[in-house]
């Protein structure tokens, strides 16, 4: 993870630096998910009824378009960098959390074969010969990748079925998925 450590108003002192880049290293400790780390410490010189001048600013960036912001202002800036990256971790811990609870979801291969039989281009519709025997109708709306023009008689394809007005009809017409997908046939 490539870590910046800025400061404004204030010089940066050896131990705030080996402080900062010891909690991003515990941030990144056994995940491989953060690519950009940014702390800036800032002296706020404007609010003076406040005694709370010290402000640690924690940016983290994650793979997946992530970005975890904290920002803690104290009285020191030790209490205010502890703040700020406490925080981020918490944010952090939500995110892998979620990370590792979310299913990724397929999209499942339609279950029938078939082949184009007939095909009405100027209508946007054509019918499917079910292996077995049968013809199934399909309108050029139900294709997924494919496209219309590119089919001919003939042209093997996979299928979902659903009862339509005037019978069978295919809600979903796929390519067929490579050879090493297709459960075997006995």
């Amino acid at each position: 993870m490539e870590v910046a450590i800025e400061s404004r108003n204030i010089d940066m002192t050896p131990r705030w630096r080996a402080e900062i880049e010891e909690r991003f290293a515990d941030l990144e400790a056994g995940h491989g998910d953060l690519i950009h780390g940014r702390t800036t410490l800032t002296k706020n010189l404007r609010h003076r009824k406040d005694d709370r001048v010290a402000e640690a600013v924690v940016v983290v960036s994650l793979t997946g378009r992530h970005t975890i912001t904290s920002r803690k202002k104290d009285k020191t800036f030790e209490e205010a960098i502890r703040g700020a990256f406490s925080a981020a971790e918490i944010e952090l811990t939500k995110i892998r959390g979620k990370r590792a609870t979310h299913e990724v979801r397929t999209t499942p291969l339609p279950p029938l074969r078939g082949v184009i039989l007939k095909l009405f281009r100027d209508e946007g519709y054509g019918f499917i010969l079910q292996d077995g025997g049968g013809e199934v109708y399909f309108h050029k709306n139900a294709l997924h990748g494919l496209t219309f023009e590119d089919l001919e008689d003939g042209t093997e394809v996979v299928f979902n079925l659903e009862d339509g007005k005037k019978g069978p009809q295919a809600t979903t017409v796929a390519p067929p998925p490579p050879a090493e997908l297709l459960p075997s046939r006995v």
